[in-house]
């Protein structure tokens, strides 16, 4: 089993003072001090806030978006405690069951919780679907929440009404799983243009070995993606570790969390570029205080 603190070397890093604000906008915590959906005990060791802190200062972060993990379903408890531990570093998606009401929503947004996800890829092992979404995106509008949406290509397109009438922003997961030997040619891809030219939509840069045939450390299929939505928009996409790497460790591929995070410095080259995707767009997205010019 792959070593969660995985790593090849640490990241060098540039000087730019803004880099101390940099946000991994994309991880999850496993913590075996919390009940958990029993189908999920085996798949892998626990990933802790402790663990977590080891690997922020190789990958040049120091900010975190922590993504509730299916094995919690809608107990956020987990996700809580790792937001406590974090503090003002941090913020959270959840995921809720639909009686929630709308105080313990308001009290969620007070812990550091900024949107919804609905991860819909898989059937088997869905927690909210997309029957729900309508109906939770209008009751989190108001708190200036957004829906991070883990679809396939294919669900995209097929959800375009639904997707261009919801009332509260738009994130996709994982450059928009769209099947390698497509990208951009998919029909999926006119829609997310079109909700990033209105301003509706972000697409989070992560979890690049989903959309990969070729896979690390290059990933063309996806470079080749990711270049097309940095000219499109590059005020709109935020990077994520995805860490701690569950379906590759779930499948036994090793990841080197580094080696991402380099990635990402051939997909943003300019520290200008850089800087927008690791600082200026998740503070606009998660409400992160403004960073020192």
């Amino acid at each position: 089993m792959q070593n969660i603190n995985s790593t090849t070397s640490s990241l060098e890093v540039a000087p730019e003072s803004w880099l101390d604000y940099a946000c991994d906008s994309h991880l999850h915590i496993f913590d075996g001090r919390f009940s958990q959906t029993a189908r999920y005990d085996a798949l892998i060791p626990n990933a802790t806030v402790n663990d977590y802190r080891k690997i922020q200062p190789l990958i040049g972060t120091s900010r975190a978006v922590i993504v509730q993990a299916k094995r919690y379903g809608t107990d956020n408890a987990c996700l809580l405690d790792a937001l406590r531990q974090l503090g003002e570093s941090a913020r959270g998606i959840a995921v809720v069951a639909p009686s929630i009401s709308a105080t313990e929503l308001r009290q969620l947004n007070t812990q550091g919780i900024r949107g919804l996800r609905f991860s819909v890829w898989n059937d088997a092992d869905t927690v909210m679907n997309l029957d729900l979404l309508e109906e939770m995106a209008e009751r989190i509008a108001d708190l200036d929440w957004h829906v991070q949406l883990h679809m396939t290509a294919d669900q995209i397109v097929h959800s375009a009404a639904l997707l261009h009438r919801l009332p509260c922003p738009i994130v996709f997961d994982h450059i928009m799983r769209l099947p390698p030997e497509q990208g951009l040619q998919h029909a999926a891809w006119p829609v997310v243009k079109e909700l990033l030219n209105n301003g509706r939509c972000w697409v989070k840069l992560s979890g690049a070995y989903l959309n990969s045939h070729i896979g690390e450390p290059d990933y063309p299929e996806v470079s080749a993606t990711v270049a097309t939505l940095i000219r499109t928009a590059p005020g709109r996409l935020v990077w994520g570790s995805d860490w701690p790497h569950v379906t590759e460790i779930s499948a036994g591929r090793p990841i080197a969390t580094v080696q991402l995070r380099r990635l990402l410095r051939r997909w943003a080259p300019s520290p200008q570029l850089l800087r927008r995707v690791l600082v200026d767009n998740p503070e606009r997205l998660y409400g992160f205080s403004p960073h020192a010019a």
